[in-house]
């Protein structure tokens, strides 16, 4: 196909899905499947603030060592579409900061890989342990998200057993949750769009 009908027919489709994705009927269908838990990249702005300012450019997610970066389709409505999200039990973040970089916007901010712009400036979400659930707090020494976390001792701490006791460092990139041995985890990542909702 030429380039020329290849763009004519991206333009039409576009133009009918932009068409059809604007009727009321149409958006409070999509508007209602928001279940999916997932972050915002690392240095990501607050999630009304984020949507306004992110152009579904897709850079931040081509830049990506760890390709943890997806794009919403229709799954979690049309105000998402084309943003990026991580879901930390399939890949989370390694907080290499190269998606704030490469961000034409500001809707990620450009933040440079050091504790003191990371612990500052990111709000992915906050981990929490499930006491039930992790084998540590069960008398079955594992330490797993520990040994995952790149800011142990500041975002978490292990005490006796290596029970896990997340602390107010935490940023919420996820390794911990991608690591825990327990199906289901033990540990979840709470996204900050979600804590700021319960405000």
């Amino acid at each position: 196909m030429s380039d020329r009908r290849y763009f004519l027919k991206e333009l039409i489709a576009g133009a009918l899905a932009s068409t059809v994705l604007k009727s009321p009927l149409a958006e409070a269908a999509f508007t209602a499947q928001t279940s999916l838990r997932y972050l915002r990249p690392p240095g990501a702005l607050a999630e009304k603030e984020f949507l306004s300012h992110c152009i579904r450019c897709g850079q931040c997610g081509e830049i990506c060592p760890n390709r943890c970066i997806s794009f919403f389709n229709l799954e979690n409505g049309v105000d998402a579409l084309n943003t990026p999200y991580i879901i930390p039990r399939e890949q989370a973040c390694i907080l290499c900061m190269k998606c704030g970089q490469v961000c034409p916007t500001g809707a990620i901010k450009p933040l440079e890989r050091t504790a003191e712009d990371i612990l500052g400036n990111v709000k992915m979400g906050k981990a929490q342990v499930n006491k039930n659930l992790c084998l540590s707090w069960q008398g079955k020494t594992c330490g797993v998200c520990y040994r995952a976390c790149p800011l142990a001792d500041v975002a978490i701490r292990v005490g006796l057993l290596e029970r896990p006791f997340v602390l107010d460092g935490c940023v919420g990139c996820g390794l911990c949750e991608r690591s825990c041995i327990q199906i289901p985890q033990a540990i979840k990542i709470t996204p900050q769009h979600n804590i700021e909702n319960m405000s």
